[in-house]
């Protein structure tokens, strides 16, 4: 199902490690699988046979062979039946409705093939499936958002980590929603290649440069609610235009017109997330995009994201995102165009 058609920068492109085995990627497929689980990854690794043949043989396979239906309605027509798939380097379970009601044949198969793999991957839900079969048994993993509090539920063995965009646990590679697995295929490009056979294939896909796994999966206003009442509400929009201000509760709460411990109280009940935590991810947030897309110094940012000094904001950075101000720009900030 992969195909062969590329932009001839990436054929041409010099390759930055010899190559010294083509890997075998498989792709598991079944009805009601999301399609962007699917094409994301073989987009990036076919993207990397491209830039240098002989790099990776791109396989899909469903359980008996047959043609499978995505959550949104398109046929996609397996290489193999999983029987009869070459055995994978990097076997990847992509998430979607279908994780939910899998086939036990398909889950047996995972359960005895997937830690044959040299890396065993999955994307958004996909983790379930894996789940399922016990391959996450003892392992720090994630999931799409809205499924992190199922699988930590159904799965208590598991160390379910909500925050990051990809997880890396030995030879099992766990990704959040849809998009992040290409992150995660990018990272496993890099770990196979070189940073710049990834770099020509993030620019190429027009996608972010290299996500660090640990950027987190939403935004502050996407992780916590809406607060129904109005003063609530302002606040929440307040720190978000503000966040270079005083936000401590005492001032918050004066804005809202309540006292400070009804007002934590209430922000908490109404968002699902105390007041510090909030202006913690909203700084963060704004510090990020000020690194991503200006070229003001570590100082000025710092300042402006309501952090003071350049010191605490590395603080904060090390503690949520394992990198530092000055790395993560480097990671993460787009090239300049050519």
């Amino acid at each position: 199902m992969a195909g062969k058609e590329g932009c001839s920068s990436l054929r041409t492109a010099a390759v930055p490690r010899r190559i010294d085995v083509t890997r075998t990627v498989l792709v598991v497929l079944f009805d009601d699988v999301q399609s962007l689980d699917v094409t994301g990854p073989v987009e990036v690794f076919n993207g990397a046979e491209l830039r240098a043949a002989g790099t990776y043989r791109i396989r899909t396979a469903s359980l008996d062979g047959s043609p499978v239906r995505t959550s949104s309605g398109l046929r996609l027509a397996p290489d193999h039946a999983l029987a009869d798939a070459p055995a994978p380097h990097t076997l990847i379970v992509p998430g979607g409705r279908g994780t939910r009601d899998l086939a036990p044949r398909l889950v047996d198969w995972l359960r005895v093939h997937g830690p044959r793999a040299e890396r065993l991957v999955s994307v958004c839900t996909g983790a379930l499936a894996l789940a399922r079969a016990g391959l996450l048994d003892g392992r720090r993993a994630t999931t799409h958002w809205a499924y992190c509090d199922k699988l930590a539920r159904d799965h208590p063995e598991i160390e379910v980590d909500a925050d990051p965009i990809y997880i890396r646990d030995g030879q099992v590679s766990t990704s959040a929603g849809v998009t992040s697995g290409i992150d995660l295929s990018l990272a496993l490009v890099e770990e196979d290649l070189g940073r710049e056979a990834a770099l020509a294939i993030a620019r190429h896909l027009v996608v972010f440069l290299l996500r660090p796994g640990n950027q987190a999966q939403f935004s502050a206003q996407l992780a916590a609610q809406t607060a129904q009442r109005e003063p609530l509400r302002e606040v929440q929009l307040w720190i978000t235009e503000h966040p270079g201000d005083d936000l401590s509760v005492e001032s918050l709460a004066c804005r809202a017109r309540l006292s400070p411990r009804h007002f934590a109280r209430a922000f908490q009940a109404e968002t699902g997330m105390t007041p510090g935590r909030y202006v913690d991810r909203v700084r963060l947030e704004h510090a990020r995009r000020l690194l991503e897309d200006t070229a003001d110094g570590v100082e000025v940012i710092s300042r402006a994201s309501g952090y003071g000094t350049p010191e605490a904001m590395r603080r904060a950075f090390v503690r949520t995102l394992g990198s530092s101000p000055a790395e993560y720009r480097r990671r993460f900030r787009p090239a300049p165009a050519l």
